[in-house]
């Protein structure tokens, strides 16, 4: 049986990823307040919005801090990969409370479309304040972070993108009032921006779901793996493949190999480790070899 597993960049990204959080969450934290100050000042829904979407930016982000903070803990018998799964549930539970945000938008629209109350155009002056905050953390997420690999990165920025389009479609709605004294243009502008919340909410939870259900990461092909094993020299087999992710940027895979009886099983061994490891960038894998024999018991059990 081989065991095999490496996280190369692995710290040198977590640290990365703790800077950048760090310093979105103060951001974020700071011009929530402004933004459900001059919310309530200015009577505006858009703005009311983007603050109750600001304040679960805030939420989001120090969730996801304290996930990469927890998954520092080390392994032990109760925990044996540790707490690196608590990103992903972060990550799930971020998701959701985007969803969350996006059906109250919808609902206070829905009452403001019914009677449509008077907005202060100094709404617009505070958007455009908070688009320039969520662009500047944005630019500090994608730039100190691993956005694109760490799911909880992910999670978290598409929390503070959505905040920013937020942001546009205040300044938009702004503008309406400010020219034309279209007051109808402020729900209008929180529904449009509640759809695309709606949008990231539901990618970011269907990813989350899929790793918690140990499914198959995205970027591997379950059947291509199968059919690289199976063409080493020696290898009769593979059954009881499992491929599934731990966390970001860290995939694992278990399998059985039926050899020949007459190869070395440790070079072979070896071979199937490099293989998983340069062609599809598994470090962590467990293969249990066996002989012939083992093949026909495991057939009846099947059949059984």
């Amino acid at each position: 049986m081989s065991h095999s597993h490496g996280h190369h960049g692995h710290g040198h990204h977590h640290t990365d990823n703790k800077k950048a959080l760090t310093i979105s969450f103060l951001c974020i934290t700071f011009f929530m307040i402004v933004e459900v100050i001059g919310g309530i000042l200015t009577n505006s829904l858009a703005l009311l919005s983007d603050a109750g979407h600001m304040l679960s930016d805030a939420f989001a982000l120090g969730l996801s801090l304290f996930a990469f903070k927890l998954s520092e803990k080390a392994a032990n018998a109760h925990k044996t990969f540790g707490y690196k799964r608590f990103e992903i549930l972060a990550a799930f539970i971020n998701g959701v409370t985007l969803l969350g945000i996006s059906l109250y938008i919808f609902w206070e629209a829905y009452h403001r479309f019914m009677d449509t109350p008077m907005v202060s155009p100094m709404m617009l002056f505070i958007a455009v304040l908070g688009l320039i905050v969520n662009i500047v953390v944005a630019v500090i997420l994608m730039s100190g972070g691993d956005t694109k690999g760490n799911l909880n990165m992910r999670s978290a920025l598409l929390h503070v993108l959505g905040d920013l389009l937020g942001s546009v479609g205040a300044i938009i709605a702004g503008l309406f009032i400010w020219i034309f004294e279209w007051n109808i243009a402020d729900p209008i502008a929180s529904i449009i921006v509640a759809i695309l919340i709606l949008i990231s909410g539901y990618r970011v939870s269907k990813d989350s779901v899929h790793i918690l259900m140990e499914g198959t990461p995205n970027h591997l092909s379950f059947e291509n793996i199968v059919n690289k094993l199976t063409q080493l020299d020696g290898v009769i087999n593979v059954h009881d493949l499992h491929v599934w992710t731990i966390t970001s940027n860290f995939p694992a895979l278990s399998c059985h190999m039926v050899v020949e009886d007459n190869i070395d099983r440790d070079a072979l061994l070896k071979k199937a480790s490099n293989l998983l490891q340069e062609e599809f960038s598994i470090q962590h894998t467990t293969i249990q070899i066996e002989g012939k024999q083992a093949e026909l018991i495991h057939d009846e059990d099947c059949c059984n």
